[in-house]
């Protein structure tokens, strides 16, 4: 290990070291380190006499000095970190200019982790400034990730890029903010604008699906910086999605507005799926009535005693499928589980949470004879949805129990778990991976270490080795999980 703890009497060198590093700086056009500014006149003594400076000495001479320790700044409580419960970090890294561009910056910061290691620490965070990119290149080939940036005062406008890794073999993942794909415009003509309005969701046109938690190609969802779920669940694996870590990822979270009622519709089972539709999964779902608008209805299955035959020869005749359909009024809480080979619609006026398998596959029956723009019906499925059709469901929505945590599903595929976090509820123990989302505003998941407040209507990506979290707030959440 070349670091070694400063002692007192160094603190006038180490400033020296500091002024000597900023005047460098400056010369590179880069304005990080300001003399008399930053670092603030009496940080060198104060980190010395606490036992956190460590530099490394070269002839007699100080060349490097770094603080290392488990503080983090104030900002840091914003950033979207994957890694940790235990963080530890470095501050103000200063190497002499005449020694740089020798790897003495790799060996520093080896020492670093090999420090933060024996106090205990489980990830590395750090922060420099956009322009460094001498330092951000140090730092990115040591396999620190970028995530997210923060703002020092006075100069707000400058970015300082937040990285971090994991140092230990078991440091957990912490809960992942998930950017929503959408489905708008013609792929769904009956959406309309609040997801935008209720849940704030970044979209320009009438919209009715909000991908929450997202595998499907071509509308994966995102962590904050950019990498999409798949991507994440390659790169980190069995610690992040347990057991469907290299296998098809089973779920898929969705938020849906219906200005205007779905296509009458059905969903084919695994099997099915497979063999016609190049090995996809089938299509089992369940519902969380959101809002309804007076009088909202699904259609919930098929009329008692009607035949395959009578299905077909409506469905040939288009709105005569109408009165085969049996209708169930929902009002907000009202849970419906929806297996593959039930013929269902989402009704006018109703926004919803669907927790469903992984999968794009739909047979239309009807589609109450609408027409596009260029006067066009859409497609309809009826062969591959008469083979599929369940004839004999007949369910109802269920009301969610009014309980601090109640699990209101627990089905082949997946379970469903509702919350309130009035005086603070333990989420569920995790299988493989969860979805977690916030139904109201004024919602926060804390746990050791770290807290997130979420936005209403925001889901998290909770992965397998995340550390227990606690909900706080005043509102509901949703759970789904994998079975």
């Amino acid at each position: 290990m070349i670091l070694t703890k400063a002692q007192p009497g160094d603190e006038k060198e180490i400033r020296s070291l500091y002024d000597k590093v900023t005047e460098s700086m400056q010369q590179q056009g880069l304005n990080q380190w300001q003399i008399g500014s930053y670092p603030v006149p009496g940080m060198a003594e104060a980190d010395v006499q606490a036992g956190r400076m460590y530099v490394v000495r070269q002839g007699g001479r100080i060349v490097c000095a770094v603080t290392v320790d488990k503080e983090q700044d104030a900002q840091y409580a914003n950033i979207p970190w994957l890694f940790g419960v235990k963080p530890g970090c470095f501050h103000r890294l200063a190497i002499l200019p005449e020694a740089q561009g020798q790897g003495l910056g790799k060996q520093v910061l080896d020492d670093v982790e090999e420090i933060l290691c024996a106090q205990g620490c489980d990830s590395l965070r750090c922060d420099t400034m956009e322009t460094n990119r001498r330092a951000l290149c140090l730092y990115e080939g040591r396999g620190m990730r970028r995530v997210g940036a923060i703002h020092y005062p006075p100069d707000e406008s400058r970015n300082f890029p937040c990285l971090e890794k994991p140092l230990t073999d078991d440091c957990p993942l912490l809960p992942v903010p998930m950017t929503p794909a959408f489905r708008g415009g013609s792929l769904t003509p009956w959406g309309g604008t609040k997801l935008k309005d209720v849940y704030g969701k970044a979209i320009t046109q009438p919209t009715g699906e909000s991908l929450e938690a997202s595998c499907i190609p071509g509308l994966e969802s995102t962590d904050p910086t950019g990498m999409k779920l798949p991507e994440l669940i390659r790169k980190y694996g069995a610690k992040f999605a347990g057991k469907y870590a290299g296998k098809t990822f089973p779920l898929l979270l969705k938020l849906l507005d219906a200005k205007d009622a779905l296509s009458v519709q059905v969903h084919p089972d695994d099997a099915f799926a497979a063999a016609n539709e190049n090995g996809k999964l089938g299509k089992t779902e369940a519902w969380l009535i959101l809002s309804a608008e007076e009088g909202s209805q699904l259609v919930y299955g098929i009329r008692p005693g009607t035949t395959r035959e009578e299905l077909r020869a409506a469905c040939e005749k288009g709105a005569a499928v109408e009165l085969l359909l049996r209708r169930v009024s929902v009002k907000p809480g009202d849970v419906c589980y929806i297996p593959a080979g039930c013929v269902h619609a989402i009704g006018a006026g109703i926004v919803l949470y669907e927790i469903q398998q992984s999968s794009d596959v739909t047979y239309r029956f009807y589609d109450w004879d609408r027409v596009d723009a260029k006067g066009n019906k859409r497609e309809l499925h009826l062969d591959k949805a008469l083979a599929v059709t369940d004839l004999s469901f007949a369910g109802d929505g269920v009301p969610a129990p009014d309980a601090p945590c109640a699990r209101v599903l627990d089905k082949t595929f997946f379970t469903l778990d509702l919350l309130r976090g009035d005086n603070g509820v333990q989420l569920p123990e995790i299988q493989s991976f969860a979805f977690f989302t916030a139904l109201d505003a004024g919602l926060t998941l804390t746990w050791e270490g770290g807290a997130y407040a979420l936005r209403k209507g925001e889901t998290l990506y909770l992965p397998t080795t995340c550390p227990r979290c606690t909900l706080q707030g005043k509102g509901r959440a949703a759970m789904s999980m994998p079975k």
